[in-house]
């Protein structure tokens, strides 16, 4: 609707879920039925009339590929723009920072040093093992952040998801390192460009941060730079998650997000 406000001479909304007949409900109510024209279904299975000026997609999922939905977007490019058409937003990046809350880390991991009187160590590898998904307080961070992946919507093929990349992280205050956390920043680049960061320094959005535990913490002073290489692969039981590895300190950490 706010495509159809701004002036577009026809929209064509899509999508999978049952939510398209309220949305059908709204589009009347707000009688821009003659603009809009909505469709329930996948993209890869309509054949759209004509080919379009502009793509809008919400597609960014939790550490911004969760989900493969970069797939349909892709195809959407590929299929349906004019040539010289726009895709927005058109770039985003990945980002990972250190952080070094250690009362969270307590409270989900150390927990499992005594339950109750009982240990349950073993926990400690299942509970790290599967990345969180949460707001990092900005004041917790304790390094710069490094980019490890640039994608250009433009031009990048359905198997962005899968990429390595080595980082650094120039640690600026003492503490004690319990986890990687990452985010993703999004790029409309037009005469009057806008962006938005789902980093800890920035507001809270819905996508949160994606945090990637140690079972153990480390200590680390201002000056220290922590080296390590990101290893990030789309998942073969579901296209959707992502398995994630983390090196560091000559260590192999795998997380999955799912």
């Amino acid at each position: 609707m706010f495509c159809a406000t701004a002036g577009a001479k026809k929209v064509y909304a899509l999508d999978q879920s049952e939510i398209i007949y309220h949305a059908m409900d709204i589009v009347r109510e707000n009688n821009l039925q003659d603009v809009i024209k909505l469709v329930k279904g996948r993209l890869e299975d309509t054949k759209l009339n004509e080919k379009v000026d502009i793509i809008v997609s919400e597609w960014m999922g939790y550490f911004l590929l969760f989900e493969g939905m970069l797939d349909s977007v892709i195809y959407a490019r590929d299929h349906c723009l004019k040539p010289g058409g726009l895709l927005l937003p058109n770039r985003c990046n990945i980002s990972l920072v250190a952080n070094g809350d250690i009362d969270t880390h307590k409270k989900l991991i150390d927990y499992w040093s005594d339950v109750y009187g009982y240990k349950m160590n073993c926990m400690k590898s299942e509970v790290v093992r599967e990345a969180s998904i949460d707001v990092v307080g900005s004041k917790f961070i304790i390094s710069e952040p490094c980019v490890v992946k640039d994608i250009d919507i433009n031009k990048c093929k359905t198997d962005v998801m899968d990429f390595t990349s080595e980082f650094k992280l120039p640690i600026i205050k003492d503490g004690v390192l319990t986890s990687i956390v990452g985010y993703f920043d999004t790029f409309f680049d037009m005469p009057n460009a806008i962006d938005f960061s789902t980093g800890p320094h920035k507001t809270p959005t819905h996508w949160k941060q994606t945090v990637f535990y140690f079972k153990d913490c480390k200590e680390v002073k201002q000056g220290d730079v922590i080296e390590g290489t990101i290893i990030c692969n789309r998942q073969k039981s579901d296209v959707r998650g992502l398995s994630i590895q983390l090196n560091i300190f000559g260590k192999t950490h795998k997380y999955i997000l799912s």
